[in-house]
């Protein structure tokens, strides 16, 4: 169905993505599910066709394409591993952030690692007392004679027990609340201590910690961006961020979708197919247009956050649409699948676990609908 909303050029990529999807993320996805395990050799894979670095530029290293590549990237990896999907989207967040914010001498020393995959990059923002309220994170950065001192914890670090470097959001002045800035740190710095990785609902392939940082010293060189403008810069990275958790959910539409049609079909009950009944047919039609109005929004966001419109109010819609429709798909899922999909062995009760956290990740849903309430409610 992708095929049919994306221009032809994507086509190989669509098929580069699904292959590969098929041969090393379908066979092991329940196992990385049941033994929270991170999948480093399919992440090297991944890295050696250059999906690490799918929005980096070709002078760092990267296959210079855009965020629809990557949003068709995202939703072919999630259609067989939600978990492996988000690993790709939180990296490619880093990436966005030095790229978009980096000096010359940061983009060199890490873009080119980041992009083959040496290292991977964990974006660190949230806190266990701050969520939505992202200015009100107590991690603090002093300045001193060496650069800066970072204090704190940081909390639901994708990546954060194996990412090489981490991008820090600590608050550095006192003059206003959104006094933050933000740091590139890395793994091996003194002070640096990754928990170990969260039991999660969902997505347990990704890797999620927490990250304490006790008198991490970094040089100012390593301060990415402006000082005191980290959030700003994070919002804007947070529109494209939200543009990567729509297609991660469009893939897990896709996902509920082909396997509940697969088993409607095969599944006989009072001597035919499930399929041949309306009660079966319906659902089966809400996933479909899900799908297909869900990337259309997704696809729509990309473009415009390509094009450097303003694309913020777009990317809350898909994800906001996409993610709630990943978990109405992933319930009617298990349900059309009745006792067998509410068991282990079949892959849609994890579809639906894994959903729930499109709600959550990048923004919950409640936050989506305040960008776009605000955006209406705008004085012309």
């Amino acid at each position: 169905m992708i095929k049919a909303l994306t221009a032809s050029a994507l086509h190989p990529l669509i098929d580069q993505i699904a292959a590969l999807g098929k041969e090393i993320i379908k066979p092991h996805a329940a196992q990385w599910d049941r033994d929270n395990q991170f999948p480093h050799q399919a992440i090297q894979t991944l890295a050696t066709h250059g999906l690490l670095g799918i929005c980096v530029d070709e002078r760092w290293g990267g296959m210079g394409k855009s965020l629809t590549e990557l949003a068709v990237i995202i939703e072919g990896i999630a259609r067989y591993d939600a978990g492996t999907a988000l690993t790709l989207a939180a990296h490619g967040l880093v990436c966005d952030h030095l790229q978009l914010f980096g000096d010359e001498a940061q983009q060199q020393r890490y873009l080119p690692r980041l992009a083959r995959g040496d290292i991977l990059g964990g974006w660190a923002l949230a806190e266990a007392g701050s969520g939505s309220d992202a200015a009100s994170i107590k991690t603090r950065a002093e300045k001193n004679e060496d650069g800066w001192l970072i204090n704190g914890r940081k909390m639901f670090v994708t990546q954060g027990s194996v990412a090489g470097l981490y991008v820090v959001m600590a608050r550095s002045g006192e003059h206003r609340r959104s006094a933050i800035s933000a740091f590139l740190v890395e793994r091996e710095l003194d002070g640096v201590k990754p928990s170990a990785p969260l039991e999660k609902l969902g997505c347990r392939s990704s890797n999620t910690s927490a990250l304490h940082l006790d008198a991490v010293q970094v040089s100012d060189q390593q301060r990415l961006g402006e000082e005191h403008r980290a959030l700003s810069a994070a919002f804007i990275l947070l529109d494209r961020g939200r543009v990567g958790i729509a297609a991660l959910a469009c893939g897990l539409i896709r996902a509920s979708l082909e396997d509940s049609r697969c088993h409607a079909r095969r599944r006989q009950q009072f001597g035919q197919p499930i399929a041949s009944f309306q009660a079966i047919q319906w659902p089966l039609a809400e996933m479909a247009t899900h799908y297909d109005a869900g990337w259309l929004l997704t696809a729509h966001a990309a473009m415009l956050c390509n094009s450097t419109q303003p694309c913020g109010t777009s990317a809350a819609k898909a994800k906001l649409f996409a993610s709630q429709a990943a978990v109405k798909s992933s319930e009617q899922a298990v349900q059309i699948h009745g006792g067998y999909g509410y068991l282990k062995n079949l892959p849609v009760e994890r579809y639906f676990r894994d959903a729930k956290l499109c709600e959550i990740g990048e923004g919950t849903s409640e936050i989506q609908k305040l960008v776009i309430a605000r955006e209406l409610l705008k004085e012309e």
